[in-house]
């Protein structure tokens, strides 16, 4: 393939500003396509997303690869034959290179130890994943990001290089592709051998850090998560601070909030079952109270939930020959309530009973719910209670 770019990352990946001559400019959907005649702008590719920054006045949004040419998208037209400044987003650039070289690292050590290919790479918003094809449990993924953190500490160099036919055939290298011609590799001394077209950083220190979340399985394999460099630095400080104000509220040591949140959960248990024990013990309080009759039924409770309502209106329906009516609140404020009937139609009847009671809700033939601000005698005298 005869590269029409010249890709000056491939000479020098910490360039962040450069001269160039605009060779073409064009209308595109969004804006205009821009070539130039070399770049360091990397186009989106390997699973590392496209460089922004600016060509002259221009902000380039986007970087796309089109058989050998790399086209640079702008909001403005460029004049085509002028050598411009450019200047690439470098904050941008470095932390996606610290992730990518830090995953060159691990892909690499879970090759080493367990023979397993990187089959899926993605840089989101949030973090990176690599998928891989076989398992990794919570402590060997651990193992591994200590690996990957000393392959950090080693300082060990990252070099990219074009190796010719004779040296490709004799490598042993990971890549996702078949590759025979213009292939790229990417070495950290000590840890990997990848063909890859991405920028990357010159040590393995660069990277700072490395951490892994977690593991979970995806497509026969398992999909890790991950941050590096700048990234998982600032990661590590906001979780550090939500852990030291939960610390805090938990009056308990930082490393013992585990078991702090897990006595807290049990108490909470302990207390649900004990408030649904209370709540039915209302209920039944309430029911005990309720005496057959051939007419309609009425219960006023100042705070019965809708659950607590339902429970006195399922009861109340198998003891009247009416309606019986259930209602939470007071006069001040209105009420909820739910309403059943074994003999009354009661999606036909709740137009009658929201405009008598100043009321607004509905519901099925059996049962009904809603609210009124009608107050406690206005509502007996209407259900003749």
């Amino acid at each position: 393939m005869i590269r029409l770019t010249r890709r000056l990352y491939y000479d020098d990946s910490f360039i962040s500003e450069f001269e160039a001559r605009v060779t073409s400019c064009e209308g595109a959907d969004k804006g205009f396509k821009v070539t130039l005649a070399a770049t360091a702008f990397f186009p989106e590719g390997g699973g590392q997303k496209a460089d922004t920054g600016f060509i002259g006045g221009a902000e380039v949004t986007d970087v796309q690869e089109k058989n050998g040419e790399i086209y640079h998208y702008t909001d403005i037209a460029l004049p085509v034959g002028e050598t411009l400044t450019c200047r690439i987003d470098w904050e941008q650039r470095f932390r996606r290179m610290q992730n990518h070289t830090g995953e060159h690292i691990v892909s690499g050590i879970v090759h080493e130890m367990f023979g397993y290919n990187n089959v899926g790479f993605h840089m989101g918003a949030d973090d990176i994943t690599i998928d891989f094809d076989g398992f990794i449990s919570r402590e060997q993924l651990f193992e591994i990001e200590m690996l990957a953190n000393r392959a950090v500490y080693a300082n060990a160099p990252v070099i990219a290089f074009f190796p010719d036919a004779d040296e490709l055939e004799s490598l042993d290298y990971r890549s996702k592709l078949e590759l025979t011609e213009n292939v790229r590799l990417v070495r950290i001394e000590g840890y990997d051998l990848c063909a890859c077209c991405a920028p990357h950083l010159r040590t393995t220190g660069q990277v700072g850090v490395i951490r892994l979340y977690d593991s979970i399985r995806h497509k026969g394999g398992v999909r890790v998560h991950m941050l590096a460099g700048l990234d998982a630095f600032e990661d590590i400080v906001i979780k550090s601070r939500n852990v030291t104000a939960v610390s805090g509220m938990l009056s308990a040591k930082q490393n013992e909030i585990a078991a702090a949140v897990e006595r807290l959960r049990d108490e909470n248990e302990a207390n649900k079952l004990e408030i649904l024990r209370l709540k039915k013990e209302m209920v039944d309080s309430e029911l005990r109270g309720l005496k057959p009759t051939e007419g309609n039924i009425c219960v006023f409770t100042d705070s019965f939930d809708a659950e607590q309502l339902r429970s006195v209106v399922n009861a109340g329906m198998e003891l009247c020959g009416g309606i019986c009516a259930a209602f939470a609140g007071n006069d001040t404020d209105g009420r909820r309530y739910i309403m059943g009937s074994k003999t009354v139609n009661m999606r036909n009847e709740a137009k009658a009973i929201n405009s008598a009671l100043n009321g607004r809700g509905g519901g099925r033939e059996t049962m009904i719910q809603g609210s009124v601000t009608a107050g406690e005698a206005e509502i007996r005298g209407y259900f003749g209670v």
